[in-house]
């Protein structure tokens, strides 16, 4: 299996009647997921905009488990990811799911250019994002997520990919304050408590 150094953002805009879109259908990815053993946790949010974090992140796998819950929920899926990802063919690949390049020279300039699109859009922008922020152990969680929830004044959501039980979805709410740091410290403590089997375990850390 292929596995990139891959800098995933997803955003997902939710179903709006009447609109043509070019997304596997939801019925198609959720007979996938059957297929597969998983189970769905959860539904698409009702908030216009919101922050979802999803992880563990220890693998590529990852963003196709994810992909196909929120298609199988009635989600569409917008992903950006960094520039150097796109080579032949993935390239090809990750266009036709939705995937946009990005610069992560300028990650201050990505996270403006994110809370503008959020503010901006007409439709439901559900943004999602790995507070890893990479495939390899990392003991202080990325803080990015709560920059972009506190300008947007979008809420956020805990969401997993657990492979140890097959289960893919929405935990729920985590309520931030104004201390990024404090935050992400705790919110580490609820993915450890959430007793969730990445992929690879080496490279999964929660404190």
């Amino acid at each position: 299996m292929l596995e990139a150094d891959f800098f995933v953002i997803f955003a997902f805009e939710a179903d709006m009647p009447g609109c043509c879109r070019t997304h596997m259908k939801s019925k198609t990815a959720a007979a996938i997921l059957k297929a597969m053993g998983w189970t769905l946790v959860g539904d698409v949010v009702k908030e216009k905009n919101c922050v979802f974090l999803e992880a563990p992140h220890t693998s590529i796998l990852d963003f196709f488990i994810g992909y196909l819950y929120y298609r199988a929920v009635g989600g569409h899926l917008r992903i950006m990811i960094k520039k150097e990802a796109f080579f032949f063919p993935v390239g090809n690949l990750l266009r036709s799911l939705g995937a946009v390049p990005i610069d992560r020279s300028h990650p201050q300039k990505t996270i403006v250019a994110i809370v503008h699109a959020m503010n901006d859009s007409d439709e439901p922008f559900h943004l999602a994002m790995c507070p890893e922020g990479t495939r390899k152990p990392v003991r202080k969680w990325k803080t990015g997520y709560h920059t972009i929830a506190t300008a947007s004044g979008a809420p956020v959501y805990v969401t997993f990919v657990d492979w140890g039980h097959k289960r893919v979805g929405i935990h729920g709410v985590f309520e931030i304050t104004s201390d990024a740091r404090s935050d992400t410290d705790r919110l580490q403590q609820v993915y450890e408590s959430l007793d969730l089997i990445p992929l690879h375990p080496e490279n999964y850390l929660t404190h």
